[in-house]
Order: C-alpha cells, then structure tokens, then sequence
C-alpha cells in the first residue's frame, strides 16, 4: 500500500500549528508534536528538518492562507474600513495565526521568510502612499505606520482577549459582542485612515 505522503505532511502540519499556537516554538518538541499528528517523529523530521524549520514552515503557511482569504483592499483603499473588518473576521475565525506571531516575536530569534514578508510588507506600505496621494487616504500619518496601525486594530482583541473580556464583560464567543467589536474596528479604521471632509462613518 502507498503511503499517503500529503496526507502525512498534512497531518504533521496540522498538529504543529496547534502544537506552536498552545506551547510557542520553546515549549513544545518534536515528539509532541509527531505524538499529537499520530506518526513518527522520524517522518517528521524527514519531512520538515529541525523544530525551527517546521515553525517557519507552518507560520510562513499561516500568512499565505490569510492573504489569499482576505486579499487587498477593493478599489484602492475606497472601503478600508471593511477591508480591516474582513481582516477581523480572518483572525477571530483563527486566533492560533497572532498566536504564532506573539511566539515568534517573543522567542527573538529567525524571523519565518524573512525576505519575502519584508517585500510583501514594503509593497502594502507603497500602496498606502499611493493612496494616500491620490486623496483617498489621510496622509497625516506615515504609511508604514498606518499600515501597523491597521493591522494591529484587526488583531489586537485576539491578541489580548484577557484584556478585551475585562473591559466588555464578554468573549468573542457572543455574536453581539462580536458585532459589536468589529463595528468598532471599521469605525475606528475609516475615521483614522480616511481623509477630513470624507465620510468616516
């Protein structure tokens, strides 16, 4: 019989994500990681070579799924607001993704393609610039910071949810509340990013 080696590669991935998420790249092994997937930890390490590899592997796989699923903002920033909203939603839908940043941030150590986030980052910054001189985005703030600001604005109530279930007295788990908090975020996005005398709303 064949052995199913997407499968496998599948199933390895999935339990590291889980595995890094809960634990970060220090607290977990190779073996709880093989343990939790249900295949050897030899297969592991010769699919993916070494714990740091396979971190690298399942984050860089994290950041693609959330550009595809989301992708760029419709016409040229016109709508940041619920751009910034769907980008909400993706992170609510899949918090273990701003887990694996916090970890990969805390360990201080290689930072996962490097390279090649960089680029994408410097890209979306470039588009911001362009927005912002076209009219359609306020230029008082840098674009790269912009930029961070409206990332962090769709992640920080996953990042913190300890802190945003003290202040709102709910978690996201209620529909409401939910609502509510992406509300907040287009709200908050549009009167920050969108230039004086445009409607904000």
């Amino acid at each position: 019989m064949a052995w199913d080696t997407e499968g496998t590669r599948r199933r390895l991935k999935e339990a590291a994500t889980v595995e890094f998420a809960e634990r970060g790249p220090d607290g977990t092994t190779m073996a709880r990681i093989a343990e939790r997937a249900g295949i050897n930890k030899e297969r592991l390490y010769k699919y993916f070579g070494d714990k740091q590899a396979l971190f690298e592997t399942v984050l860089t796989d994290e950041l693609k799924k959330l550009a595809e699923t989301v992708g760029p903002p419709p016409g040229d920033f016109e709508n940041i607001g619920e751009f910034v909203g769907r980008n909400f939603d993706y992170h609510v839908a899949h918090p273990h993704l701003v887990r694996l940043l916090l970890w990969e941030g805390l360990a201080g150590g290689p930072v996962a393609d490097e390279a090649q986030r960089a680029a994408f980052y410097q890209d979306k910054t470039r588009a911001y610039a362009a927005a912002q001189r076209a009219g359609i985005l306020d230029d008082d703030l840098d674009p790269d910071h912009l930029a961070f600001m409206v990332i962090g604005l769709s992640a920080w109530w996953v990042s913190a949810p300890q802190l945003a279930r003290m202040l709102t007295g709910a978690d996201d788990e209620d529909a409401t509340e939910h609502a509510r908090r992406r509300a907040s975020v287009v709200r908050a996005v549009q009167r920050l990013a969108r230039p004086p005398g445009v409607d904000r709303r």
